[in-house]
């Protein structure tokens, strides 16, 4: 299916049916799907969609992505949960019916990547039950910082402008 034609009713009906399944679980296909949906104005389209982006980040699917991306330093899942926590405390996260969207531009501006990365550059179980070095912990939180903004810069580049209401 191409992204600048319109998708027939019987394909709209049918990516609906997937998206409530969970059949389509990356976030590739889902911003295909998106851009699809977008160029029907369709309001039926919105509340699957919402589902999905939903259960994509929920499930996990967008963290397994981001380790993917991550493979030196795999990605922090506590990083995404605080993301996740200041979203639905956030009053204007309504602007957006992307939750994948709205949690990664919620670590990219709170920026959680530097204070999770310290974190967890920290703990002893980084350094085999050791206490670190205090240049240890500065040389891997760089590291982590370095992969981890990597990684978030890759997937937010999915969104050629903010997915917004």
């Amino acid at each position: 299916m191409s992204d600048s034609r319109k998708i027939s009713l019987a394909e709209k009906d049918q990516l609906i049916s997937s998206l409530r399944a969970h059949r389509i679980n990356t976030l590739l296909e889902l911003r295909r799907i998106e851009k699809a949906f977008a160029l029907l104005g369709s309001p039926d389209v919105t509340e699957p969609m919402t589902s999905a982006w939903s259960y994509y980040v929920n499930s996990h699917n967008l963290l397994t992505e981001l380790r993917a991306l991550t493979k030196n330093y795999p990605f922090s899942a506590e990083v995404l949960e605080e993301a996740k926590r200041r979203v639905y405390s956030d009053p204007n996260s309504n602007r957006s019916w992307n939750f994948c969207w709205l949690v990664l531009s919620k670590v990219q501006t709170d920026g959680l990547i530097p204070y999770y990365a310290q974190y967890q550059a920290s703990q002893p179980t980084m350094w085999g039950n050791r206490q670190p070095t205090s240049e240890g912990v500065t040389q891997l939180t760089n590291a982590f910082v370095a992969e981890w903004n990597w990684a978030l810069g890759q997937m937010l580049r999915n969104w050629e402008q903010p997915p917004s209401r």
